[in-house]
């Protein structure tokens, strides 16, 4: 795998230090990928996605976000918001060598800003979050022992993860202020959201909260018996997998169009069949999903021997005929 060194200046003046992974080929596309809280470009999790996707032709720039890992700055002066910025400011050096980031991607925290850079990335659209906080003062359980003290005091020395960092007021105010809601509502870009049910860092109720937030397209998948930070290769490249798959269909050119192409077309709308009446048959272990009409989000499923409403509130645009895809998946674990 080709890698390069970049440097950059962030969003508060000081040198970025990053990596730019590419593809044996020209790239398909390339991806902005934001690491964990207090963590670095360099952990397990950016690594080993990043190498995944390269090898499905998608170039990825990961870098180490102010005062952290090789990059210049305090982490005491930084917050969320200079972290959207030093995001902001990625996309701004790709654009200028060639061509901006089209997928973002964020691990835990740096989830939680990608969700709020879309909006400074025109060019992006496509955007993964994996075992990220649906807000950003979720953090605060990290540092929950000096809480008092900073508020008090102005800052104090904080342990995360077995090293030590200190966080100012001003990170604690930072955090109070994001409005995510607004955020994740207003997306505007395919969504994939990645969460195990089992993180213990960051509840899979985290997940839920931006998936429903967020508008359609979006997806979920869960990362049945991974830990928050991926540890384990095969669950790093399993995401790596899915996401290049799921980012296709957004990409110019893409895999997914001649697969589309060759793939035998679906059924045309059908009337809704509620759960319980009969349907038309299918062949065993075949999925068919066609629109019901009850509303533009309205969906039925046939599996061959079983029929199902599937459908989304109506405070999002649905008919609430039937389970939202979240409670199907909650439902079959």
């Amino acid at each position: 795998m080709p890698t390069t060194k970049a440097t950059f200046p962030g969003a508060q003046g000081q040198i970025l230090a990053g990596r730019l992974d590419l593809p044996e080929g020209p790239p398909k596309a390339y991806a902005l990928f934001a690491h964990c809280f207090t963590c670095s470009k360099d952990i397990f999790a950016a690594s080993r996605v990043s190498t995944a996707l390269t090898e499905q032709g998608i170039a990825v720039l990961r870098f180490d976000f102010t005062g952290l890992g090789s990059s210049e700055g305090e982490f005491a002066n930084t917050n969320f918001s200079s972290n959207v910025g030093d995001l902001a400011a990625a996309a701004d050096y790709r654009r200028a060598e060639h061509e901006a980031p089209r997928i973002l991607i964020g691990h835990s925290l740096g989830g939680t800003a990608v969700l709020v850079a879309a909006a400074r990335i025109p060019e992006a659209v496509a955007v993964s979050t994996i075992n990220a906080p649906c807000d950003p003062a979720h953090m605060q359980h990290l540092i929950a022992a000096e809480i008092d003290t900073i508020w008090e005091t102005g800052e104090a020395e904080v342990s995360i993860g077995g090293r030590k960092f200190r966080i100012q007021r001003q990170f604690l105010e930072d955090i109070s202020s994001q409005n995510l809601k607004q955020a994740i509502g207003s997306l505007r870009r395919a969504l994939l959201v990645f969460h195990s049910p089992t993180d213990a860092t960051v509840d899979v109720e985290n997940a839920r909260r931006i998936f429903e937030l967020a508008k359609h397209p979006k997806s979920f998948v869960a990362l049945d018996g991974a830990d928050h930070l991926l540890s384990r290769q095969e669950d790093a490249e399993f995401v790596a997998r899915v996401l290049a798959a799921w980012a296709s269909r957004y990409l110019p050119d893409g895999d997914a169009a001649g697969a589309e192409a060759e793939a035998p077309s679906l059924p045309a709308p059908a009337t809704a069949v509620a759960p319980g009446e009969a349907g038309e048959p299918g062949e065993p272990g075949t999925v068919t999903v066609t629109e019901s009409r009850l509303s533009r989000l309205s969906q039925t499923i046939h599996d061959g021997r079983h029929t199902l409403a599937a459908d989304e509130p109506e405070r999002l645009g649905g008919a609430d005929s039937g389970p939202n895809p979240y409670e199907l998946l909650l439902a079959s674990l």
